[in-house]
């Protein structure tokens, strides 16, 4: 009896996902291989930092996705290296995994310009983990401001600072906004959280710069409304306990999120070398028109980690999302002795909400703002979440969240 063909895929993202879920009926057997045993919906981690969701909505266990699929096999495991000579994954804990095809979808972290020891102090919110992080340093910082009688030490707390104006630092910059300014408002006694000093500091000479500058303009005026002090041109030089440092100014503030460059995982590293192949400033790794490593046909690599030789894509969900679906065609088409075209993107647009019924969109040409944008993006949000119950969960905590100004995930649980 012939074995089936084998294709390991790693990483549970958007790009490992559609990856697996393209090969479901395929004659094949897939191992995902991921740290996690869930999926994350990474776009809504910075409303579980700021107690608009909880952990549970945006995530979902990788084992009821493909539960159906009998050649689906998913491996919570880590990866220590690759041999791609002897065609195996190497990983931590567990024996080698073989594979015929080998689909590498690592991701990307924030980077701290070189700066490590900044992530102490300034937690991020793109993992599950240092969302909650992230929460809780959030709340905790209002309830010492509560008892704190010191008023410099009291302005400190209160005074938060979001790092980098991309899509995820103006809506962190935003929801903090609304929490200060709407939800807290009259929870405390003896502090006004509308006092609360919000800062998004940006190196760029605007926010947003993937969109079109008018789009610009507005997400900032709509984050001056909510409070927010938007500082453009400017660059963090420091980052302490109690502090940060822009340009030469030093900021006191006890609480800083940072939303700042991304460098690609470090798997990819791995691969470039086992393979030679070119990594970029970010880490990113150079791979072929159809998404394959130099002189290994038979290694994908996709998503954030990746950038094609001719041009960089930019490192959101729907790239990865068409890369894995991609990837997955590619593997189909082999099988069946059929040549694939090289993978080409479809740009269908950019989202970025800022708060309550504040949002902007560029969608092929057209340009929306306020109520609509915001429509549009719950609505392209929604549709994209993994799992029907927690589509219904989101839409229902959303619907009362705008109903009542109330967030019902407000715990400290971890700082």
């Amino acid at each position: 009896m012939a074995v089936a063909h084998r294709v390991v895929v790693v990483g549970g993202g958007f790009g490992g996902l559609q990856a697996v879920a393209g090969l479901r009926r395929a004659a094949v057997d897939v191992t995902l291989v991921d740290r996690n045993n869930f999926h994350l919906f990474q776009p809504l981690t910075y409303q579980v930092a700021t107690g608009a969701l909880s952990p549970g909505e945006i995530a979902y266990p990788l084992r009821a996705i493909f539960t159906r699929d009998r050649n689906i096999n998913v491996l919570m495991a880590e990866v220590a290296d690759f041999d791609l000579a002897a065609h195996e994954v190497k990983l931590v804990g567990h024996d080698p995994l073989p594979y015929e095809t080998l689909v590498v979808a690592g991701g990307s972290t924030y980077a701290y310009f070189g700066h490590d020891e900044w992530r102490e102090h300034a937690a991020e919110v793109k993992s599950l983990e240092s969302a909650l992080v992230v929460r809780s340093r959030l709340l905790a910082a209002f309830e010492e401001a509560e008892e704190e009688m010191d008023e410099e030490r009291r302005a400190a707390l209160l005074t938060f600072v979001v790092v980098g104006a991309g899509p995820t630092g103006v809506e962190m910059a935003g929801q903090i906004g609304e929490l200060a300014n709407d939800t807290l408002a009259h929870d405390f006694r003896r502090i006004d959280p509308r006092s609360a000093r919000i800062l998004l500091v940006e190196a760029a000479d605007r926010v947003l710069t993937s969109f079109p500058p008018s789009l610009s303009t507005k997400a900032k005026h709509s984050l001056e409304r909510l409070g927010v002090t938007v500082l453009t041109g400017r660059t963090v030089t420091n980052v302490e306990a109690d502090a940060v440092t822009v340009d030469d100014e030093r900021i006191p503030s006890h609480t800083v999120v940072w939303a700042a460059g991304v460098t690609a995982s470090s798997l990819a590293s791995k691969l470039a070398a086992s393979t030679g192949a070119e990594q970029d400033r970010a880490g990113r790794i150079t791979v072929e028109p159809d998404l394959t490593l130099p002189s290994h046909p038979e290694v994908f690599a996709l998503g954030d980690m990746v950038r094609l030789r001719e041009t960089t894509l930019p490192g959101v969900a729907p790239v990865a999302m068409q890369q894995g679906r991609y990837a997955a065609r590619v593997v189909r088409d082999r099988l069946a002795g059929r040549e694939t075209p090289p993978f080409r993107y479809r740009d269908k647009g950019n989202l970025a909400t800022i708060g309550r019924a504040a949002a902007v969109a560029d969608i092929k040409g057209l340009r929306l703002s306020g109520f609509l944008a915001w429509v549009t993006w719950l609505t392209v949000h929604l549709f994209y979440l993994v799992g029907f119950q927690n589509r219904v969960l989101v839409f229902i905590r959303w619907s009362v969240s705008f109903l009542t100004h109330g967030r019902g995930a407000r715990l400290i649980t971890k700082r």
